[in-house]
């Protein structure tokens, strides 16, 4: 478990604003599931999505995130991850790969795993709910934002300690929400004897 509790370049949660903020969301309660859900429902309903309010900068960093208010669903993610962390609680990045429309292209969809006992691994997507999307907080039942509905539609099934490139590749190199928009980070997916093998690739240069 220690790769899922390290502060990172990404997940830096030794940032003393990401620690203040972890104590006070862990507030009085003594267990990992109630610490863990309240870190959840900050960044969910607190943090903004970035498309969904149109809102700059574009952020990646844990700390950025929480100093701006607003990230893409794998900022989001990287924040949850850090408060998490920051509460000695095993925190994880998941991805999904989901339609952009109602037919391809594809693109990545963060969210994060988080280790709770008796549950085990436990996914949880803080993106931000809206109209037709409700990500909730219920273990051992996974609520996620969006189900795998469409063929090359894909959960992921990777628990990563760190984003992975190709996500903070785009976000590093675009500079507006917008410019993310149009090159959202995708993978591709290769079933070879059985076993899914990622191949990361930018969707659109």
């Amino acid at each position: 478990m220690k790769k899922y509790l390290e502060p990172t370049d990404y997940i830096d949660w030794e940032n003393p604003d990401i620690l203040i903020r972890a104590k006070a969301l862990a507030g009085n309660s003594s267990t990992h599931e109630g610490i863990a859900r309240k870190c959840f429902e900050f960044v969910r309903d607190e943090i903004k999505h970035s498309w969904d309010y149109k809102l700059n900068p574009v952020t990646y960093k844990a700390s950025d995130v929480l100093k701006h208010g607003t990230g893409y669903c794998y900022a989001k993610s990287h924040l949850l991850a850090a408060l998490l962390r920051a509460n000695n609680i095993p925190a994880g990045l998941c991805y999904q790969r989901l339609t952009i429309t109602d037919v391809p292209p594809f693109c990545l969809h963060g969210l994060n795993a988080v280790y709770l006992k008796p549950y085990g691994w436990y996914r949880i997507d803080a993106r931000g709910n809206k109209k037709g999307v409700s990500a909730e907080f219920c273990p051992p039942t996974e609520t996620l934002a969006f189900p795998i509905a469409t063929q090359g539609e894909a959960d992921l099934p990777e628990i990563w300690a760190e984003p992975l490139p190709v996500v903070i590749q785009v976000l590093k190199q675009y500079k507006t929400v917008q410019e993310v928009a149009n090159n959202l980070p995708d993978v591709e997916l290769v079933m070879a004897n059985k076993s899914m093998q990622l191949t990361a690739n930018a969707s659109a240069d």
